[in-house]
């Protein structure tokens, strides 16, 4: 079983974090900001990832250091439960339906880093979840994963179903691009023979 712990403490915030790759159980997610583990929920359910997280952040002053630090986390276990990365299928991609919203998330985990996302502005406030945190979890999620991570939101209306839309199809991408591919056995899959 492919898995991975990550504990991580600054003067922002003390997060705890438990992946499991290919698991259908049931998460436990307690970021401190309710909207984003419904988020975190949805991407763990059809991304076939277990997450048990808990974060104590300073969530009075404001929700970036939370949510951009648990991209941090997450992304570094996810890099630490793949190991050498052996057999993996590398590449995945999924596009996603929520109800008005369409969306796309496409990744390599081929130990390159980058994130990229197109589409309308994220830039308004769901409840009190300021939407542009969904972007900085892409990007510190990416950086530390060392995945390449295209985002593409095609449209949407509802500013929830948007949201739920990218996490999902990221979720799915995840899954697939993590999945062991029989075709590549015990072998890396880059002409390098090895994916840092």
């Amino acid at each position: 079983m492919r898995k991975a712990e990550i504990k991580r403490t600054t003067s922002e915030t003390d997060i705890s974090v438990k992946l499991v790759l290919g698991s259908a159980d049931e998460s436990a997610i307690r970021s401190g900001v309710p909207f984003f583990d419904h988020m975190l929920n949805a991407m763990s359910r059809h991304g076939r990832i277990f997450i048990e997280l808990e974060c104590r952040g300073d969530n009075a002053l404001d929700d970036h250091h939370s949510v951009e630090d648990i991209g941090i986390c997450m992304g570094k276990a996810f890099r630490k439960a793949l190991g050498d990365k052996s057999g993996i299928a590398r590449f995945g991609q999924a596009q996603v339906p929520m109800d008005e919203a369409l969306c796309q998330s496409v990744v390599d985990i081929g130990g390159r880093a980058y994130f990229k996302y197109t589409g309308q502005d994220l830039k308004g406030v769901i409840n009190t979840y300021h939407e542009e945190l969904t972007l900085e979890f892409l990007r510190s999620f990416a950086d530390n994963a060392g995945i390449n991570l295209h985002v593409m939101l095609f449209y949407g209306e509802n500013r929830h179903h948007i949201h739920e839309a990218i996490f999902k199809s990221l979720g799915v991408a995840l899954r697939r691009a993590a999945t062991i591919d029989p075709e590549y056995a015990n072998t890396v899959p880059s002409t390098k023979g090895v994916i840092a």
